[in-house]
Formats: structure tokens, C-alpha cells, sequence
């Protein structure tokens, strides 16, 4: 999932696109999805959003705050309120748990997904040929 070429492990650092918000973290995902469901189409603008999931401890935030939106019953997702970027999803039955955007790493090819999810949402245009597993819905642990 950490694609890194040294033992030593590195800080990842990322933020919003206009700079407003920046974050840290001194470790690696403990987990890392593609997420095709319709709410993560919408939110995006994209037609699939790539996540990480650290524990809420483990993120540093260095400058700005994450504007949210309650986008269903359990869920949070997390905005920069001057440009709009996406930067995370927060589901109040995990507490514990903070996720953020792939791509809002300063270097995003740092994590890779190891599986997808809502894949019955996927755009049948869209042909992915990774090795990933994949979940018509959510993975259940």
C-alpha cells in the first residue's frame, strides 16, 4: 500500500489546492480503497475517489481547517471552504477513524488502493485492469 523504497518510513504531506489547508502524517495507511459509490462520484466531481484511512491521532493539521458536510446519516465528508478540494471522509460509527484524499498528497503515487468498493456504481466506460479485489458494496472485515 506505501510504495516506498527505503526502510525508514516517511512523512507524508499533502493539502488542499489552493494551500489553505496542510496536513502530516508519520505513518502509513492502514488501509486504501477506491470508492466508486455515487455520493463519492457527486462529491468529487470525479467518477471514482481514491481514499486512505489513518487513525485520527496519526494526522498532524499544520494550517487550515476542514470545512464538513454531512453527506448521509453516518458520514462526513471534508472540504477546503476557499477552493472546494476534497480532502476527507469521516464516519461517526468508526471515531477513531480519519480519511483522507489520495490525491491530496503532495506526492499521491507515495499510497496505492488495494481494493475497490460500490463497484456495482462503476461507470461501464471505465475499464480498470489492476489486480485489486472488488466489492459490489462495502468490504465487510
Amino acid at each position: 500500500m506505501m510504495e516506498n523504497t527505503e526502510d525508514k518510513l516517511t512523512v507524508i504531506a499533502g493539502g488542499c489546492l489552493c494551500g489553505g489547508i496542510r496536513y502530516q502524517v508519520n505513518t502509513a495507511p492502514f488501509d486504501a480503497d477506491y470508492c466508486h459509490c455515487i455520493q463519492c462520484q457527486k462529491s468529487s466531481g470525479a467518477v471514482f475517489q481514491a481514499w486512505m484511512d489513518f487513525k485520527l491521532d496519526q494526522i498532524t493539521w499544520l494550517t487550515g481547517v476542514v470545512t464538513e458536510y454531512q453527506s448521509s446519516e453516518h458520514v462526513s465528508r471534508g472540504f477546503c471552504v476557499q477552493c472546494g478540494c476534497s480532502i476527507s471522509y469521516r464516519d461517526d460509527r468508526y471515531p477513531d477513524y480519519f480519511t483522507l484524499t489520495i490525491a491530496s498528497l503532495d506526492n499521491p503515487r507515495l499510497v496505492k488502493p488495494t481494493y475497490h468498493i460500490h463497484t456495482k456504481n462503476q461507470v461501464s466506460w471505465l475499464n480498470i485492469t489492476d489486480d485489486c479485489s472488488r466489492y459490489e458494496n462495502e468490504r465487510v472485515k
